[in-house]
């Protein structure tokens, strides 16, 4: 192996990986690559760089093949900062790119694209660095196989570490003088990669006491003065944080509750979250929630929608409603396309690359320039707008924070109406005056699995908010990724549209993931409730039978994230191995998703195949999840719909007394319950879900009653309840 020793990244480095440049910012080289025509944002960014990229497909290697040339992997993303450094400071460099286009093939890789793709790549760099991240950079034999990698690499030698040209005329050289030790390498970094990314963990016993390890662990790492998990950077863990709520709501577990309530008090009053528009920043570089990476991401900030609208179910907590209402209203303006339904896949940091948040951030002088004295006094006392700012890159820049919310300050004598009238003046004008700043690049790129988990969302804030503009969309939503990524079938794609300027075309149209498969059978079982739609009940059982199909290991147990390769093809590069998520990172992972989704389906069909796919799935990894702790949230969670008993309570009929009754029973979260409202005429065979129908159908509606609720435990059901506080004592004993 070459003697170069190329960390994945520095200290300076690592906190700031993932800040992005807009498209318009790209350079204009009077020459294209054949990333021309590509549709991805981020390949696209890339199409007029010296360098002669290639897009991930067949093509690019088999001319590595024919050339004996390694193949040089860039993997990045639109919102990716120190992408686009690299591309500025290396690809757009004639000289380093002469050396690239000389020695290697080049491929580049959005890895929202091609999730599949990005993971198997960032566990072969992390096999050879313990490191990953973004831009990851990979050295591949010409097959695909990595024998070197890295992420960020300076253009000359800083950092400790060689210049990237040093680094790709070594790498060359180890290819053509050394090429045992590469191939060596190469066939051990994929080993690994089976090894590591295999999970296989069965033997352990399915338990609830199982559930409260990998609460406890979660729990262990919690920071009582800050909330969170850790110390810094610090990342929301929205499944951890369900699991913690159901563990408190079911077990009564103080600590637990505890933790929830902090945490999502100081995320909502950190710099993490934006104080004036809404929506949660990717992570926060310090542990007090300040500092943030400021790119916003789609399945952030759906997760957490549904972390604060489950607080409020179970809290009635108005700042947990407030912080609700304000993603909804920031998803709404910014991340959607309203006519036709979706939601966009993130927004930018910043406009450049000496840009750090200035979208987002205030000087003194900036607030004073917008705000009255007395709008101004509050703004600095209230958000920390100080001559002292935050930012490293500019002093004088202020993260918007709270310390000390309004309730806190009337405690001390304050009237609170005018405290909430300057803020809302304040806040009003403070973001009229940023509206007119460049505005971080929006990826409008529409992807299957996180426009499900959207849906999801979206209709868990309208049943428990009563917000009907939140279920139209999301039905609206899922309306088109059924009709254009979806066959009717058994085929999902990976991306239901990508935005309207692209004008170019996936080279290769990006298969749809365990990911997306599952979280659209979460998203029509969830339409079905919202609905009553028979329709939505019929795809989740089409979805859920092809996902089996595709991804199920029959004989290892549990899914693969990918489907396996076409009879007769061979798998390029590092896709030949097979992996099966476990953790969430930071999406709820690919696995326990399926297991819950499978679950879900069995209680509403009878199915027992169901059932016994979600059991095996879950006892593969039952004697090793409880080491994962703070990333096993979702699969803790699966494993409670396993082992209680559903809880369904179905209303019956339409109108204020029907609302009332539905207002009861969603009170409180718990995972294995459901909530939904049937008219009485479809309570008939076809008319509801099969097993659903064997049950309602053994209740005989109360006499001279327009409205009623029935509740069922398991497949054993209460007497129909007419009267809402009536419901509420059936449902106190065991929601």
């Amino acid at each position: 192996m070459a003697e170069i020793s190329l960390q994945s990244e520095t200290t300076a480095t690592r906190a700031i990986y993932s800040q992005p440049m807009p498209d318009h910012l790209s350079s204009t080289h009077g020459v294209s690559n054949l990333l021309e025509s590509a549709a991805s944002s981020y390949l696209r960014s890339a199409r007029h760089q010296p360098v002669q990229w290639h897009p991930w497909g067949e093509a690019a290697f088999a001319r590595a093949l024919a050339e004996d040339k390694p193949v040089l992997l860039d993997i990045g993303a639109v919102w990716c900062h120190w992408c686009h450094v690299m591309d500025r400071e290396s690809y757009e460099n004639p000289e380093i790119a002469a050396l690239i286009n000389r020695d290697f093939i080049a491929v580049k890789v959005d890895r929202d694209e091609r999730p599949d793709v990005d993971a198997r790549y960032q566990a072969a760099v992390s096999a050879i660095t313990g490191q990953g991240g973004w831009p990851l950079t990979a050295f591949l034999t010409p097959d695909g196989r990595p024998y070197f990698g890295g992420t960020y690499i300076p253009p000359d030698d800083r950092y400790g570490r060689p210049g990237f040209g040093r680094v790709l005329q070594a790498m060359a050289q180890v290819w053509h003088e050394r090429r045992d030790e590469a191939l060596e390498t190469a066939g051990s970094v994929m080993s690994a990669i089976e090894h590591n990314e295999s999970f296989s963990g069965g033997g352990g016993d399915l338990t609830l006491a199982l559930v409260d390890k990998i609460a406890g662990s979660a729990l262990g790492k919690f920071d009582p003065r800050y909330g969170g998990f850790g110390s810094q950077p610090k990342f929301p863990h929205p499944g951890a944080l369900d699991l913690l709520l159901e563990i408190a709501m079911s077990r009564d577990n103080e600590l637990a509750r505890d933790a929830f309530i902090t945490t999502l008090e100081k995320m909502a009053r950190g710099g993490v979250y934006d104080q004036l528009a809404g929506g949660f920043h990717r992570y926060s570089v310090d542990e007090r929630w300040v500092v943030p990476h400021f790119e916003k991401m789609l399945y952030d900030n759906t997760e957490l929608l549904r972390n604060y609208v489950h607080g409020f179910q179970s809290f009635v907590r108005e700042d947990f409603l407030q912080t609700a209402r304000e993603i909804v209203a920031w998803l709404d303006s910014t991340m959607t396309n309203r006519e036709r339904g979706g939601f966009y896949a993130s927004q930018d940091a910043d406009v450049g690359l000496d840009d750090d948040g200035d979208y987002f951030t205030w000087t003194v002088q900036e607030a004073a320039a917008v705000l009255d004295p007395a709008q101004l006094e509050f703004a600095a006392s209230y958000w920390h707008i100080g001559e002292l700012g935050d930012m490293h890159h500019n002093p004088a820049k202020n993260v918007l924070h709270v310390d000390s919310t309004l309730e806190e300050r009337a405690a001390k004598g304050a009237d609170p109406e005018h405290l909430r009238g300057l803020r809302d003046a304040a806040k009003r004008k403070l973001l009229a005056a940023r509206s007119l700043r460049p505005t971080p690049f929006i990826d409008q790129t529409l992807y299957t699995g996180w426009n499900a988990m959207a849906v999801t969302a979206y209709l868990e804030t309208a049943r428990v908010l009563r917000m009907d503009s939140a279920r139209d969309f999301a039905l609206r939503t899922l309306n088109r990724l059924l009709d254009e990524a979806w066959d009717g079938a058994a085929t999902l794609d990976h991306v239901i549209a990508y935005p309207d300027e692209a004008n170019g075309t996936a080279a290769e149209k990006a298969p749809g993931t365990l990911d997306d498969y599952a979280f659209t059978v979460h998203a029509c079982i969830d339409a079905w409730f919202a609905s009553g739609n028979m329709k939505y009940y019929e795809v989740a059982v089409k979805v859920a039978d092809a996902m089996i199909t595709r991804f199920y290991d029959s004989t290892g147990g549990a899914f693969y994230d990918a489907a396996a390769t076409q009879q007769g093809k061979t798998p390029l590069g590092a896709l030949g191995a097979r992996r099966k998520p476990l953790q969430d990172t930071p999406t709820p992972a690919g696995n326990p998703t399926a297991a819950s989704a499978l679950l879900r389906l069995e209680t509403l069909s009878g199915r027992q195949e169901y059932r016994d796919i979600a059991e095996d799935t879950l006892a593969c990894f039952g004697g090793i999840v409880e080491h994962f702790g703070l990333y096993a949230g979702s699969y803790g969670l699966a494993l409670e719909r396993l082992l209680l008993d559903p809880l369904q309570v179905v209303v019956v009929g339409s109108g204020p007394e029907a609302a009332r009754l539905e207002a009861m029973a969603v009170a409180r979260f718990a995972i294995n319950k459901t909530v939904m409202r049937v008219a009485p005429f479809r309570l008939v065979p076809g008319g509801i879900p099969e097993a659903l129908a064997e049950m309602l159908l053994q209740v005989p509606p109360p006499s001279g009653a327009e409205v009623w609720a029935i509740v069922c435990r398991g497949r054993t059901c209460l007497p129909p309840i007419t009267d809402a506080e009536a419901l509420l004592q059936a449902l106190e004993p065991i929601a």
